[in-house]
This record gives structure tokens, sequence and C-alpha cells, in this order.
């Protein structure tokens, strides 16, 4: 059996400000003043440092200085793929908030959930992304915050993950089975009293979504390349296993031994898992949504909306630092009364389940950032150019993930 190779490192020299590494004396020499003046604000470090796994897969990328020093940085930041996605897809992403927060940050683009593992269904993706999560931040002791950026499906993993890891002691290991700690129960108390509110032992501070199907992908206009036509969204519930467990998922196709599908039980914490109180948890929740042009999942659902609560489009305009944003909404919070397990299993028809998922979700205040791709090629990628998943491609959304690193919180 081949051995399992040695975690790889790769260096990309490219900085900001004193640390940018500058080749050719001559240019050096003409922009000698205008480095002084910019020296106040602009971070200083050399090159950005990516690590790989033990896979060479999944990686961390961090900043290291011109003598290969890191820093001690408190904060770190998961990022998670779609659909057939990878970690690669947020490269960009990754090396636009190194480059404004350099000391403070290190980001890890996860690839527990790739390509055709995407299909497993979103509560074993979520089991996996919570056991790469434990094992990255013991690789990096000296974090103290965590947040978790989701683009589409990732979204909804990321959801599930931190649930998982709510309240949980990350140098116990977490059971496969319902999510407990391995741990004897006279010290189970104990536990999640130092642990709660705390999201792998670590501050939680933001949540971020970009076109993620918060509210599945059953309800009518829900995946626009259907264009609402109800005979082609009932096939699409008929065939959603084409896309395995995960398809049944989004579709709310799945009643596992009598329960409710696996996204209405997110929007409620349970004894054994606490979806609501660990989305609580955060300092900040933010939504981004393509208000046209994405083909795969729809305004409503991802920006945790009902219809007749989208903004008219007649309205909206561009933002003038961020070109492509064209609605910006703080919501304040609303308390309103989750339903019971009971009134969901008794099949009443009382709550419709998209229902049901919003007042449940917004419970709790949520960023609503509104994006529309128009005038432009890039329009027709929109799913994946709100994420800049390949820059030579999608580089449209530059503006967008510029406006999500200018308000991160730290």
């Amino acid at each position: 059996m081949d051995s399992v190779p040695p975690p790889q490192v790769e260096e990309d020299q490219k900085g900001l400000g004193e640390g940018m590494r500058i080749n050719n004396e001559t240019s050096k020499n003409t922009k000698k003043n205008n480095i002084k003046k910019k020296k106040s604000y602009l971070p200083k470090f050399g090159c950005f440092r990516i690590e790989y796994d033990a896979t060479g897969e999944s990686f961390d990328i961090e900043v290291v200085d011109d003598s290969g020093q890191r820093p001690n940085p408190t904060h770190l930041i998961i990022m998670v793929n779609g659909l057939i996605g990878s970690a690669k897809d947020w490269k960009f992403a990754a090396k636009q908030i190194l480059k404004r927060y350099p000391h403070d940050t290190i980001v890890h683009c996860s690839e527990s959930n790739s390509a055709k593992l995407t299909f497993d269904g979103v509560d074993v993706m979520g089991d996996r992304l919570a056991e790469e999560v434990t094992s990255v931040v013991k690789r990096h002791p000296s974090v103290q915050k965590i947040s978790f950026v989701g683009h589409s499906l990732g979204g909804m993993v990321s959801r599930y993950a931190i649930a998982k890891l709510y309240g949980k002691d990350i140098s116990m290991k977490l059971s496969e089975g319902n999510g407990h700690i391995e741990s004897q129960n006279s010290e189970k108390e104990c536990h999640e009293r130092k642990y709660e509110g705390l999201i792998a032992g670590l501050e939680p501070i933001n949540f971020i979504t970009f076109a993620t199907p918060h509210l599945g992908s059953r309800g009518h206009k829900q995946i626009p390349m259907l264009c609402g036509f109800r005979p082609l969204e009932k096939a699409a519930f008929r065939f959603s296993g084409i896309f395995g467990k995960t398809g049944k998922h989004l579709i709310l196709a799945d009643k596992d031994n009598g329960k409710p599908p696996l996204l209405l039980q997110m929007v409620r914490d349970t004894e054994d898992i606490k979806f609501m109180s660990a989305l609580r948890s955060f300092k900040r929740r933010v939504a981004y949504a393509n208000v046209r042009y994405d083909k795969l999942v729809g305004w409503s659902t991802s920006s945790i909306r009902r219809k007749n609560e989208l903004p008219k489009r007649r309205n909206l305009s561009r933002h003038e630092n961020y070109r492509h944003i064209v609605n910006i909404e703080i919501a304040k919070s609303v308390p309103v009364g989750i339903p019971t397990e009971s009134e969901v299993n008794s099949g009443s028809g009382k709550l419709d389940w998209e229902e049901e998922m919003i007042r449940g979700l917004t419970t709790m205040s949520w960023d609503r950032i509104d994006v529309k791709f128009s005038g432009m090629k890039q329009r027709f990628l929109a799913h994946c150019t709100i994420q800049v998943t390949n820059y030579c491609i999608e580089f449209e959304g530059v503006d967008v993930v510029q406006h999500m690193v200018d308000n991160f919180r730290l």
C-alpha cells in the first residue's frame, strides 16, 4: 500500500504594501514615494502560504513575512464549496480576505465534500465537515474565533456542521451516531456549561452564505431553470434521486423513519442537536442572493424571504461602490413561534413547509445582500459568478466578494 503523502506547502508571491515583492529595481525606485505614502494603511506581508493536508486536496491559506515567519492568527475562516465543487472554488475569495486581514485570519478551504461526495446528503456531508473543522482547529491552537462562508449547498452543509460542533469540546471525539460527546455522563453537564455558545470551542462571529437554498428547492419557482412550470417542478420532485440523498434533502422528499424532512428539522433545536442555537450564536448572519439569472437557486430561497416580501425590481439600484449589488437590507429579528414536531408530523397542512422554515430562520437577524449581474455574458453563470469560482471566467463577481471582505467582522 502506498504511504500517505506528507503535507504540501505552496507559496504565492502576491502581497501588498511594503511586503510586495518587486524584482524590477527601476519600478521600485520610481514608486518609492507612493509606497511611503501607503505604508500607514496597507498591511505588511511577504506572500501567501498555502499548506495542503495529507490528501493534497483541502488546504489552509495564511500569510508569512519575507523571512518565512507566520503570525499567530486568532480568527479561523472555514470556506465550504457547493454541489460538485471543490476547495479551489474559494481560492480567489480566500486571498482577498487575507490581503485585507493578513495578521488576524487563517482561511481553510474545505475539501471533505467535493465532486460526487456532494451527493451523499446534507447530514452526511455535515458530519464530515464537522470532523474536518475539528482537525483544523487542533492544528492551529492560536485561533479563538471562527466564521463560516458557504456557497450554494455549502451553506446548508455548514448549518448542519455548526450544529454538530455547537457546545462541543473538540478534545473529545464526536459520536458518529447522534452527535453526543463520548464521555461519562457525570462529565457531560460540566462540558456543556463550559462550551455553551461556542462552535468547536471557538467564539462564532460570521455566518455567510452565497446563493444558498435555505428553504430548499421544492417551492414554486425555487429552481429558476424550470421557468415556473409546475409540471416540470413536479417532475423534479420525482427525479430528485438523480442527485442522490442530497437531491431528496433539497426537494424535501426525504422522510426517514417517519421523521419530517431534514430541512424542516434544521429550523429548530432537538434534544440531540441544536440547529437554531448554533446558528443564533453567530454575531452576524449574511445571505447573498442573485436577483436574476441564477438558474439553480431562486431569489426567495437564497434570501430567506416570502415571495411577496421580495423588493420590487424597479426599486433596485446599483450600489455606488459595488456595481452588482442592487439592494442591502439589514433586518432585525422578529420572534415568531416555531411549530412543534407533532404539528409537522400530523400532516394537517396548517403550516406550509416553506413558511415554517422562513419563520424559524427569521427568529434571528439576517443581512440580505441582493446581487444582479446584467449587461454582461457572465450573467448566465450568475450562480458561480457571485462566488468568483474561476476568476478568468467569472471576474464580474469581484465586487461582490469585495463587499463580503469589506464588511467582514473580525
